[in-house]
């Protein structure tokens, strides 16, 4: 996908190299309880369950969209400006011209629908870092953060997302901060916290309403994709439909070697997210996106 749309418009946050924020706002030290919140309800920035199990299977890769394992060399790099950090690695240049990206996609929708709009912050960490939920490590994967509305990423996942899960691809990376990026969009509008207190609710249906924001933030990342549609490049759409299908959580559980079990699904199946990211990308429309009609 031809993206070149970073900027120092965009928020950005390194925690690489030094162990902690080298610039903007930082996040706090959060309690566990809103880090499992988070984990259970978040693109993606997965489920308890889906983390154990990828754990299990790829030795702290972590859950439907995991994080890299320990590296050998050192503390990664960090940047002291917005331009450095995007600049770190080319997976720091992705993920930064698709926030970009992404703003603009998607204020001018909340403008026209006379709706407050404010961009997330991206945070670059490497193995463990801190976030406004608790703390952020590379187990987790790529996740959102409501409370600081930050998207959180370690670049080392997306080697893992390529080498174990097989589901590689620049357009494939940009479909993680796209899906993130849904639910940040679900933070905006207030459905995250709707969601979360009618979990509280009634904790029976919390695993199924999990399931709709995360289908939810699939098909805002088609939405996406869809009003850029000039930029995708041939094969990339496969790319995305093979990033879905990979971490829907029924072939997560297989490839751990257990049965798939539908009551202990928080993101869906494979057929489950290819579908509402392909609902999105021939829609272009963010109000076909309700998965909890």
């Amino acid at each position: 996908m031809r993206l070149d749309d970073s900027d120092n418009s965009i928020d950005v946050e390194d925690q690489r190299g030094s162990g902690g924020p080298s610039f903007g706002g930082g996040g706090g030290g959060g309690l566990p309880f809103a880090l499992l919140a988070m984990i259970g309800s978040r693109f993606g920035i997965g489920g308890v369950i889906v983390v154990v199990i990828g754990m299990a299977l790829f030795g702290g890769l972590g859950n439907l969209v995991g994080g890299g394992q320990q590296s050998a060399i050192g503390p990664q790099q960090s940047g002291n400006s917005v331009t450095e950090s995007c600049n770190v690695n080319a997976f720091s240049r992705e993920n930064c011209n698709a926030l970009a990206s992404l703003n603009k996609t998607w204020a001018p929708i909340f403008q026209q629908s006379s709706a407050e709009f404010a961009p997330p912050k991206l945070v670059f960490y490497a193995r463990s870092g801190n976030s406004g939920c608790g703390a952020a490590q590379s187990a987790m994967g790529p996740f959102y953060c409501p409370p600081d509305r930050g998207i959180y990423i370690d670049t080392d996942f997306f080697n893992e997302m390529d080498k174990q899960m097989g589901a590689g691809g620049d357009f494939a990376r940009a479909y993680v901060m796209a899906h993130e990026y849904g639910h940040h969009i679900q933070n905006l509008t207030g459905l995250s916290a709707k969601v979360q207190s009618a979990q509280q609710r009634d904790p029976s249906r919390a695993n199924q309403m999990s399931v709709k924001l995360e289908l939810q933030a699939d098909c805002y990342a088609g939405v996406w994709a869809a009003l850029n549609k000039d930029r995708i490049e041939p094969g990339d759409v496969e790319e995305g439909m093979r990033a879905a299908h990979q971490i829907g959580d029924d072939a997560l559980m297989r490839a751990a070697g257990r049965r798939p079990v539908e009551q202990a699904f928080t993101h869906g199946s494979s057929e489950q997210r290819m579908q509402w990211l392909h609902k999105g990308l021939e829609a272009g429309d963010p109000a076909q996106c309700d998965t909890f009609a």
